[in-house]
C-alpha cells in the first residue's frame, strides 16, 4: 500500500467528502468523519492495517466548488500538513449549471475548474508524498443527458490534471457506471448526486483500490 506507518491522510471536497463530518476539523472522536465515504476508508485502514496508525482528516464542506476550496486552501489543506491528499471536487462546479441555470456567477465553467484544480495540485504536490484526484460524478446511465455528458467533460479534466502532475487517480464515473448496469440511480442517490450507504462504499472502494490497499 501507498500509505505508510504514521502518515497523515487528508480528503477535501463537497458535500460528498463532508457528510456531517466534525467541525473545524474532521478527527478524533464521536464519528468525526461524517456517515460517508470517509468514515468507510478509515474504518478499513485502521481494521486492516492497525500497525500503521494511519491518521484520517475529513475537510469536505457542504456546497463547495473548486473556487471554495482554491479559498480555503492554506488553512484547510496546507496548515493541516497531511502527508498525503484526496481531493474530489466538481460536483457543484457542474450542478449549479444545471439547478440555477440564471444565476451565472454559482457557475464553474471547465476552462476555470481546470485551471484551478491544476494550479492547487501543482503549488501542493511539492508539500505532500502523494495526491489522489477522484472524479466528480453523477449517477445518470444515459451519457447523452446534458449533466452527465458534462461531468463526463469534468472527469475528463480531472484524468489530464493527474497524468500531468503524476498523481493517483481514481475515475469514480466508471466505478458507478458498473453498480448502475445493475441498479436504478435512485437506489444510490435520491437525486443522482448524495449516495446512499452502497455509493460511499463505492467510492471507499474506489479510492482503496486507488493506494494499492492490498488486504
Amino acid at each position: 500500500m501507498k500509505l505508510k506507518q504514521r502518515e497523515k491522510l487528508l480528503f477535501i471536497g463537497d458535500s460528498i467528502t463532508d457528510c456531517e463530518r466534525q467541525r473545524p476539523v474532521g478527527e478524533g472522536l464521536f464519528s468525526p468523519y461524517g456517515k460517508g465515504y470517509v468514515a468507510v476508508v478509515d474504518g478499513l485502514l485502521q481494521s486492516a492495517y492497525p500497525e500503521l496508525g494511519i491518521r484520517v482528516v475529513n475537510m469536505g464542506i457542504s456546497g463547495n466548488t473548486v473556487r471554495d476550496l482554491e479559498a480555503r486552501w492554506q488553512t484547510d489543506v496546507l496548515d493541516q500538513k497531511p502527508d498525503w491528499l484526496s481531493i474530489m471536487i466538481g460536483t457543484n462546479d457542474v450542478w449549479r449549471q444545471f439547478d440555477q441555470p440564471y444565476i451565472t456567477e454559482s457557475h464553474v465553467y471547465l476552462d476555470e475548474y481546470k485551471r484551478k484544480l491544476d494550479r492547487l495540485v501543482e503549488t501542493t504536490k511539492p508539500q505532500v508524498k502523494g495526491i489522489v484526484l477522484m472524479t466528480p460524478f453523477y449517477l445518470e446511465p444515459n451519457r447523452s443527458d446534458a449533466m452527465r455528458a458534462t461531468m463526463d467533460l469534468y472527469g475528463e479534466a480531472v484524468k489530464s490534471i493527474a497524468e500531468k502532475h503524476g498523481t493517483a487517480f481514481v475515475d469514480t464515473q466508471a466505478e458507478f457506471d458498473r453498480v448502475l448496469e445493475h441498479l436504478y440511480p435512485a437506489a444510490i442517490a435520491w437525486d443522482r448526486v448524495h449516495p446512499s450507504m452502497i455509493g460511499h462504499v463505492t467510492l471507499a472502494r474506489a479510492f482503496l483500490r486507488g493506494i494499492g490497499f492490498d488486504r
